[in-house]
């Protein structure tokens, strides 16, 4: 369905407000590199800090922008499954092509609980759901069985897995539904998880470099592996400047964006600007990869 490589898009501010004429020059340069789909208002996307009218008119501003070039996976995931709904019938409404919903966080629900949680939003809508299993964030894993309960539904098409674990991602691969798609939620895994059979991944780091990471999922769906193998190690200290620095996500990649000249270099609190000597090493790192 929407296979290959999905940016989770940053979300731009200015002076306290969106900022959505950056975003729309992000969406320009991210459909000019050959993205197979957007997803905005993720974690990447600092939608913790959105409010609710924020976050739907980040999600229609990205589907106006993008004009059915490519698809829009809108992030609705909320830990109150009322409010998922509310979220995914709005980007229902807005003519998103599907929805984003991470495991309710805070609450630690039970398997079944996340199991009932994305059933009542798949039967209160008619998008396409893709799960989002990512415990460091919501402190509760979505377990193989719970995953492949969750893919007989019909509109639950796809998990973003994050946990980290590829014995999990290969158990989930061999236990879901035929055509159920597994995503990279970590760009590093990106290599792993479509070795065993994954889609594509939701990437952090296309955000500054989306034909490259393109060119990665494109190999690996060719059956490129060899070609996947250098392209993932050229790749390597890019993505841990962006992802896995000492300061947590978004702040490296939307720092990058800015230092690209793409944005302000705008957080919301409690996330703040990136330290001086982690700027330097990052902006060190975008000059290697002739990005500034």
């Amino acid at each position: 369905m929407w296979a290959g490589c999905l940016t989770a898009l940053v979300t731009p501010f200015r002076n306290g407000a969106l900022d959505l004429g950056a975003l729309e020059k992000l969406v320009e340069e991210q459909i000019a590199g050959g993205i197979n789909g957007l997803v905005p208002c993720g974690s990447t996307g600092e939608s913790a800090t959105l409010t609710h009218d924020e976050h739907i008119e980040v999600v229609k501003a990205v589907i106006g922008f993008a004009r059915g070039r490519t698809p829009v996976i809108a992030g609705t995931g909320s830990n109150s499954t009322a409010e998922a709904i509310r979220l995914t019938r709005a980007a229902e409404d807005a003519g998103a092509t599907g929805a984003l919903l991470l495991s309710p966080y805070y609450n630690k629900p039970t398997q079944e609980g996340i199991y009932e949680h994305y059933a009542a939003v798949a039967e209160a809508t008619k998008l396409p759901i893709l799960i989002y299993n990512i415990p460091g964030r919501t402190a509760s894993n979505i377990l193989p069985d719970t995953i492949a309960r969750l893919s007989r539904i019909r509109n639950v098409v796809g998990v973003k897995e994050a946990s980290g674990s590829i014995a999990q991602v290969t158990e989930i691969v061999a236990s879901v539904e035929p055509g159920f798609m597994v995503y990279a939620g970590d760009d590093v895994t990106i290599l792993p998880i479509m070795a065993v059979g994954g889609a594509g991944g939701i990437c952090v780091s296309s955000n500054v470099a989306p034909r490259r990471f393109v060119q990665l999922t494109d190999a690996l769906l060719a059956g490129d592996l060899a070609g996947a193998r250098r392209m993932s190690t050229e790749l390597l200290p890019l993505v841990r400047a962006l992802t896995m620095s000492f300061e947590v996500n978004p702040i490296p990649v939307k720092t990058a964006v800015a230092l690209m000249g793409g944005c302000a270099d705008e957080f919301r609190l409690p996330l703040t600007r990136m330290s001086p000597a982690n700027r330097e090493r990052l902006q060190q790192t975008l000059r290697e990869y002739q990005l500034v």
